[in-house]
């Protein structure tokens, strides 16, 4: 596997303006998922194809883009990151039906996040 960007996000202190600035500075698509009510899907590109976010709400003041990198094992890199001197910040959690993530800082204090594909997420 190639530990590549999968997704990102865009926090928003309004959410209807950033929704326009993206739309008409790059034309890209920007949509809530069935169920969801604060988080939008961004779609990059009209084939769907190219690397794609999602924008929703800011939670905290200073709070940036977050960028979700593709890895075997989140419970693996999770610990491979605090033995290399970074933090997790958010530990393993589920997105029902698509997978796992957990948001880490490096020893410069970037926040990034890890990302596991597993349709079986959050399943009981």
């Amino acid at each position: 596997m190639t530990h590549t960007i999968m997704h990102f996000e865009i926090p928003a202190d309004d959410v209807a303006r950033a929704k326009a600035f993206y739309t008409q500075l790059f034309g890209w698509q920007i949509e809530a998922p069935p169920g969801f009510t604060d988080y939008w899907l961004i779609q990059t590109d009209a084939e769907g194809q190219a690397l794609g976010g999602g924008l929703f709400p800011r939670q905290m003041p200073g709070q940036g883009v977050l960028n979700y990198i593709g890895v075997e094992s989140v419970t693996e890199y999770a610990a491979r990151i605090e033995a290399l001197g970074g933090k997790i910040v958010m530990p393993r959690s589920p997105v029902p039906g698509m997978g796992w993530f957990a948001v880490f800082q490096d020893p410069e204090g970037n926040a990034m996040a890890l990302w596991e594909s597993d349709p079986t997420a959050g399943q009981v």
